[in-house]
């Protein structure tokens, strides 16, 4: 009896250990009640190592261990909860350097006892799955705004409006965590709380929503909520001005400036706790910095702002689509997980399992509820994978038999090649006539370069004739027309053989010239030689497309004898084997 007593003393000192050491920080005498709520409930982030798990490992954390297949209203209990706190600090290790490990089992437990202390006051031993997810996106660090952002996609619906009564549940929910650290009369639940958040607004959506939270000031009810991320952000700021109370010669976080009186500073400790001296009163008017600004930057500021030259302030968020995006639907997944996740989680499940029967040993008042849940959940997830693997096997060897019976419908044999002589007759006669004309067509296109390197020729010395006319006349070479037209007729490309002024006579090169370039040429009738040159060209043209459309009949005619021997051969196969159908298989 004297060893229960001691266990269940023992308990009490954990359950009551966070709460004791924050009464040991005296955050009473801060007389601000929205500072006081926001300095215990960021030592409460602190001393959990909450501020070190990001928002969005925490969604990760919560997808990992199902709930986000969970309705809101469902229950888990104590047992179920640790395990999922387990999992979260022990992948926070993980990506912590090992310079920086953090202390797994004193998290869980203070984290755990806070929780219970504050969503379970009653004892019962379970709370809603809406209320640990509000509680832990809340209380996790990361910015304010992928936070808010996180709550408005569990509070709207399917076309991203907010429903009313599930943003009233997570008021009622997230301020219990004020009421938890004795601050409810401050900022304790109301039924009129949801209409003094958004009074007049009745289709409201996601920045809308962002926009009234992240007011300035925000909700009377949320107020906490964003001073508790500034605090976050100023605790390393440095102020290098001496406090007008303390006579601190520096200043660590927020720094507040009277508009009253000349050059009055206070820190924030001072301010905090309302000192003043002088002529300085509390009910002047403060403005809070969270930084500092050399009076280099201060007198450059002022320049641009009286300059116009200020930059146009940025908008609290950025701006989303008005269209909701469609959540994930995750019931049908299922996450396979690595060899060591999966030693590590049968560790830590035999490790509660060792636990919960010690505890089952002293006590009978702590049945163990949520073992056999973890083994039949474990056991239903390797029954699942298994049954995943078989069903990809199976499809596998299908995919491998119907590809093979592809591979041997396609393959020419010795007796399909007898079904039809006549058509693979005409196929090779078909074939032949096809090389015979490519053929035709290498040596009509061989004539056609050796046409175009004599045209070539041809245009070289008309082009000397004209400037040796051009200076007997007395006249600039320059300035002949048909030398300007010849410059801007365009050439065909050169052949090697090209490169270099021909010596022949003009006689020898029209030989084997056909009879428009004769023509163009002729003494007795005076033509275009250019127009002549280019109808030559034209008539090479023609016959070329006469070919490759010749050449193109004998491909069709090809291709629809080939159609005919696929059918021919698939009329055959029907008669030899009329009860067995050949199918392409789909991939």
């Amino acid at each position: 009896m004297i060893e229960e007593g001691s266990k269940s003393s023992k308990s009490m000192v954990e359950k009551r250990q966070l709460f004791m050491e924050m009464r040991a920080q005296n955050f009473d005498v801060i007389r601000l009640s929205t500072y006081r709520t926001a300095c215990k409930l960021r030592f409460v982030q602190k001393r959990c190592n909450l501020h070190l798990v990001d928002v969005w490992n925490m969604i990760e954390a919560f997808r990992d261990n199902g709930l986000s297949t969970l309705d809101h209203n469902a229950e888990i209990n104590v047992s179920r909860l640790e395990t999922i706190l387990s999992s979260i600090f022990y992948q926070l290790n993980k990506r912590l350097p090992t310079t920086h490990q953090i202390n797994v089992e004193q998290s869980i437990g203070l984290l755990l006892n806070f929780i219970v202390a504050t969503y379970d006051s009653e004892g019962h031993g379970k709370l809603t799955v809406f209320a640990m997810k509000a509680m832990l996106a809340t209380m996790c660090g990361g910015k304010i705004l992928d936070k808010l952002r996180y709550i408005f996609s569990q509070i709207s619906d399917s076309n991203g409006v907010m429903v009313f009564a599930k943003f009233d549940q997570f008021l009622r929910e997230v301020l219990k965590l004020p009421t938890a650290v004795f601050e409810g009369p401050s900022f304790g639940y109301t039924e009129h709380s949801v209409r003094t958040c958004f009074p007049q607004q009745k289709k409201i959506l996601l920045n809308t929503f962002l926009d009234v939270l992240m007011a300035d000031p925000p909700p009377q009810y949320l107020v906490w909520l964003p001073l508790m991320h500034r605090l976050a952000n100023v605790e390393n700021v440095f102020h290098p001005v001496e406090c007008s109370y303390c006579r601190s010669e520096s200043m660590m976080g927020f720094r507040y400036r009277c508009q009253q009186c000349h050059g009055y500073q206070l820190c924030q400790s001072c301010f905090w706790r309302g000192h003043a001296s002088g002529p300085h009163s509390n009910q002047h008017q403060m403005k809070e910095h969270s930084s500092w600004k050399s009076p280099a930057k201060k007198l450059s500021h002022a320049i641009s702002k009286s300059l116009g030259c200020m930059p146009i302030g940025e908008p609290p968020h950025p701006v989303f689509p008005e269209a909701a995006e469609r959540p994930q639907d995750l019931a049908h997944t299922t996450t396979l997980e690595s060899p060591s996740r999966l030693d590590e989680e049968h560790r830590l499940i035999a490790r509660y399992a060792a636990r919960l029967a010690a505890e089952a040993s002293n006590s009978t008042q702590c049945p163990p509820t949520d073992l056999s849940f973890n083994f039949d959940a474990n056991k239903q997830q390797r029954q699942l994978i298994a049954e995943l693997e078989n069903k990809n096997r199976e499809i596998l060897q299908e995919i491998q038999r119907l590809r093979l019976e592809h591979e041997q419908a396609s393959q020419p044999t010795p007796e399909k090649a007898q079904q039809n002589p006549t058509l693979l007759a005409e196929l090779r006669l078909l074939r032949h006539r096809k090389d015979e004309l490519e053929r035709r067509m290498s040596a009509l296109q061989e004539s056609r370069r050796e046409l175009m390197v004599q045209l070539e020729g041809l245009m070289r010395l008309l082009k000397d004739e004209e400037q040796k006319q051009a200076v007997q006349t007395g006249g600039s070479p320059h300035s002949s027309p048909s030398h300007s037209a010849s410059c801007t007729m365009p050439m065909p490309i050169r052949s090697t053989s090209a490169g270099s002024t021909p010596t022949h006579t003009p006689q020898d090169c029209l030989a084997g010239v056909g009879d428009d370039v004769l023509d163009a040429f002729s003494q007795d009738v005076p033509r275009n030689l250019r127009n002549d040159l280019l109808v030559a060209a034209d008539s090479i043209t023609n016959t070329m497309s006469s070919l490759v459309k010749e050449l193109n009949s004998v491909d069709d005619g090809l291709e629809e004898e080939e159609e005919n021997m696929r059918n021919g051969r698939d009329k055959v196969s029907s008669l030899k084997h009329p009860g067995k159908r050949h199918s392409t298989p789909s991939f």
